[in-house]
């Protein structure tokens, strides 16, 4: 059997041998047979994790622009205590002598920068030749060597100006440095006889990370401040709208069993009228062929005596069929004998219409609540019509029974099967068959799964849970 519409969801391999189950609809977890409401704990916990998000978000934001604007602040800071040294300390101590490398100029430079320049201020000072020696530098090691000056060095002696910046302490003119970072700034002085030098201090970082964290600080409580009030005046409108969805989903779900009662009751008026109405009138027909049919059979009429029996034969064919009908549109077997003898019913429908129908419920099936004796019978009553239209004539075997707190029913037939790919690639219009299953089992909660491949017939699998919570039998 082929089912009508194509299946919704994506092949997963359960238990048994051939082909593999496909699961059409997933089973859920609601305890109820319609789809969850909407959960006001969870829109809360989802509010509350995009607000830790922002925070987050913010904070992270917050650290680097507050080490962005600290470090900005420190070297405009820097370049003014080094312009005030320069001009004021340095500047008027240069000698011709000292940028002749002269050991003599350097040690007088040395008690100048000792006395008036170094200190928790300045941590290092050096002089540079426009060639790279390092004419004076209080760590004694470095007087006298040659480095490549960098492009910002040369450029404060090309174009005069002050430059600052956080030091590389990983290039070899700092390798007596300690720690990790240190502000470097550096600008051109003169010697009484004109020629060019370079001045450069370093500072220590200690008070950017101290700027940055008073930065931080301040961000971070505008922002958090800014956030809460943004919070407290927003709670009242998702609190009212949250109302609202809840009230309109209360609703809709009233709508959908006013929509389910009344269709429950037209197919009762329907059957009823088709049962009181023209049922009735055919078996009468029937009936009055029959007598009709003795009647010309005594005055020695074969003729009209066999065409009314074959009248007769016809009308009560044609009843066959509406009681069948009947008992697809509402079976009154299920609400009154319950579901054991309404699943016979359908197999014996199925019977004649060229079915060969076993039914099996296992002793400790029953009883279950009326739910889900609805759903299992729509189920079943689906899958045999898909079997008499698609597989016919064939063997369906029924069969209902436990598996822990789920209950699991099988329909399988010896049908031709069917490629379920091709199918799902197909998506044929107009068929509505197994689009109803897969509603029925997603509204119940309920898995429901199909293997099938050409030449291997047809199995579907229901499970369902035998009860839910605080549920009780019918």
């Amino acid at each position: 059997m082929v089912p009508d519409p194509a299946p919704r969801s994506s092949p997963s391999t359960l238990d048994g041998d051939g082909a593999a189950w496909r699961v059409l609809v997933a089973a859920s977890d609601a305890d109820a047979p319609t789809p969850p409401g909407l959960s006001t704990r969870a829109v809360v916990l989802r509010l509350a994790a995009g607000l830790v998000a922002v925070l987050v978000i913010v904070g992270l934001l917050a650290t680097f622009a507050a080490q962005w604007l600290a470090e900005r602040e420190a070297v405009n800071d820097a370049a003014g205590v080094t312009d005030v040294l320069a001009d004021a300390v340095i500047q008027p101590a240069l000698t011709s002598a000292l940028a002749d490398g002269e050991a003599d100029a350097a040690e007088a430079m040395d008690d100048l920068v000792r006395t008036h320049v170094l200190g928790d201020d300045v941590v290092r000072v050096k002089i540079w030749s426009p060639g790279g020696t390092v004419l004076y530098a209080d760590e004694p090691h470095l007087i006298g060597r040659t480095f490549e000056l960098d492009e910002a060095q040369r450029q404060a002696l090309a174009d005069p100006a002050t430059h600052a910046a956080v030091s590389d302490l990983s290039e070899a003119e700092n390798e007596f440095e300690s720690g990790t970072r240190l502000l470097e700034v550096y600008r051109p002085v003169w010697t009484p006889d004109g020629r060019d030098l370079l001045f450069e201090v370093y500072l220590p970082y200690d008070p950017v990370a101290a700027r940055s964290a008073d930065l931080w600080r301040g961000f971070a409580g505008v922002t958090t401040s800014s956030l809460l009030l943004l919070v407290a005046l927003t709670a009242p409108i998702v609190w009212g709208l949250l109302r609202r969805l809840r009230g309109e989903e209360r609703r809709r779900t009233t709508l959908l069993e006013h929509v389910v009662d009344a269709s429950d009751a037209e197919r009762r008026r329907i059957a009823g009228t088709l049962h009181d109405g023209p049922v009735q009138e055919l078996v009468a027909t029937s009936f009055a062929a029959e007598v009709a049919a003795d009647t010309a059979g005594r005055r020695g009429d074969a003729a009209s005596a066999t065409a009314l029996r074959d009248v007769g034969n016809a009308v009560r064919g044609n009843i066959r069929v509406l009681r069948s009908l009947l008992m697809d549109i509402y079976p009154p077997s299920l609400r009154a004998a319950g579901l054991r003898h309404a699943l016979h019913d359908l197999a014996a429908t199925a019977r004649t219409r060229g079915v060969a129908v076993e039914v099996t419920l296992d002793g400790d099936v029953l009883p279950i609540s009326e739910a889900r004796e609805q759903l299992i019978y729509r189920v079943v009553q689906e899958t045999l019509r898909n079997a008499v239209a698609h597989a016919a004539p064939c063997t369906v075997s029924v069969r209902l029974r436990r598996d822990g707190g789920d209950i699991l029913v099988d329909v399988g037939d010896d049908g031709p099967g069917f490629d379920a790919d091709a199918v799902a690639r197909s998506r044929p219009d107009g068929h509505l068959g197994t689009q109803v299953l897969l509603d029925l089992c997603a509204r119940a909660g309920a898995e429901l799964s199909l293997r099938t491949a050409p030449g291997a017939g047809v199995d579907w699998r229901l499970r369902v849970r035998a009860a839910d919570p605080g549920e009780e039998p019918r």
